[in-house]
């Protein structure tokens, strides 16, 4: 384990901002290798439904960011996304993600920003525990689908 990565400023934002939020969870460093969800979920031992990835979409009228906490078994249907936002939905690019979150694509935690439109993936209720990303790229933690919705303010949807 490199103390470097789970000492690092960002994982330090989202240790504070879960603190905030009543959790405390272990932070676990993935190898660098575990640039998937199943490679994820490979290391941790767990269903690669059980990933919970932080996925940003740009609402392209508004310019605004979305975030969207997708199992790592499912894809997110844009075309839905975009009807129960009321406008079309874009790829977010790396600078987009980091503008609005302070995070870089494949850190981004469910917490830790200032992002107010959240979704949550209902297929992800299925699983008594999840692993969401801890503010680095090769960083997680465990929490349960009721802690997501509460941690993220988010509206449970069906969006794969």
């Amino acid at each position: 384990m490199s103390s470097a990565v789970l000492n690092s400023p960002s994982v330090e934002r989202v240790r504070d901002a879960l603190s905030r939020a009543g959790l405390a969870p272990d932070i676990v460093e993935l190898p660098g290798a575990a640039r998937t969800a199943r490679a994820a979920a490979d290391y941790l031992g767990c269903e690669v439904g059980q990933i919970a990835n932080s996925l940003v979409f740009r609402a392209e009228s508004s310019d605004s960011p979305l975030l969207v906490m997708s199992s790592g078994a499912k894809r997110v249907d844009v075309a839905r996304l975009a009807a129960l936002v009321g406008e079309p939905i874009g790829k977010a690019n790396a600078d987009f993600v980091r503008r609005h979150t302070g995070f870089a694509i494949g850190g981004v935690p469910p917490v830790g920003h200032d992002l107010t439109r959240t979704f949550v993936e209902k297929s992800l209720a299925a699983y008594r525990e999840l692993w969401a990303a801890a503010g680095h790229p090769h960083t997680v933690f465990r929490l349960s689908y009721e802690d997501l919705v509460r941690i993220t303010r988010g509206a449970e949807a069906q969006l794969a």
